[in-house]
């Protein structure tokens, strides 16, 4: 992370080239060592480096607050509080590097700074606001050639999250999408007389057999997240699955570096 190289000089961190120094170059710009080896002053150059602008969408709908396992030794969180620990986390990263990094949407545009990460933190710890069952990525707000990361299930309507990415790769923006999912979701560990809800209420299913459904819905979830990762790849954006009961380093260090590869 951090500011991307104009392929010119100016301002910035990294050495661009040397040049001959010109009339109100002041001397301390002067490289006097490589200006020792001939009979002309040189001046060491950097390269022009522009604050990247990286944009955050944490789904924030009920199905973002379902955890298989809530108490107990083995408890998890939900899927919810591990999108918005990553987004947090992130966003650190991304000002350590001098970007600026906001929310999707009005609340948050992305800003620069220590201020920033407060924000951010205040608005990612409020998991109080009661979303639709499913959600639908947030486009608003994120800027044109800019970056932007996705934390969600991608249980909502797939054809919106097509047209989500169609809109910002024709604007331009790279980026990308983890899936998070609990354990249960993917394993379906499910057996006997069973209600299925959605955590909404919007959605309920009963069954007398659930172990009759585990094929069929581990097919459905595997062709769900082969069309995601379709759809990333044709956005030229990432996708990856991560799981909760796994440790968020996991994660954080995939989004770092797939970001980075995302920018080359």
């Amino acid at each position: 992370m951090g500011g991307h190289g104009r392929r010119r000089a100016g301002p910035g961190e990294e050495f661009w080239q040397y040049r001959p120094a010109h009339s109100g170059d002041a001397a301390r710009f002067v490289d006097w060592r490589r200006s020792a080896r001939s009979d002309t002053q040189f001046v060491r150059d950097r390269e022009w480096q522009l604050a990247q602008s990286l944009s955050l969408w944490v789904d924030g709908s009920a199905s973002m607050r379902f955890t298989g396992a809530p108490s107990g030794r083995g408890a998890r969180p939900t899927k919810g509080a591990r999108a918005r620990l990553l987004a947090l986390a992130l966003a650190v990263l991304a000002v350590r590097g001098g970007e600026r990094v906001g929310l999707t949407g009005p609340l948050a545009p992305p800003r620069p700074g220590r201020a920033q990460l407060m924000t951010l933190a205040t608005l990612l710890g409020d998991d109080t606001a009661l979303g639709p069952d499913y959600g639908t990525p947030e486009v608003a707000g994120i800027a044109a050639q800019g970056r932007a990361v996705f934390l969600s299930d991608f249980f909502g309507d797939i054809e919106a999250i097509a047209a989500a990415l169609g809109t910002l790769a024709d604007r331009g923006v790279t980026g990308v999408m983890l899936q998070i999912l609990d354990p249960a979701e993917e394993d379906f560990p499910f057996d006997g007389r069973t209600i299925f809800e959605s955590m909404g209420g919007g959605l309920r299913h009963e069954t007398r057999e659930a172990a009759d459904l585990r094929a069929r819905y581990r097919a459905r979830l595997a062709e769900r997240r082969d069309r995601l990762a379709r759809m990333a790849a044709e956005a030229g954006w990432q996708f990856s699955t991560h799981r909760t009961a796994t440790a968020p380093e996991a994660a954080l260090l995939w989004l770092h570096a797939a970001l980075e590869r995302g920018r080359g």
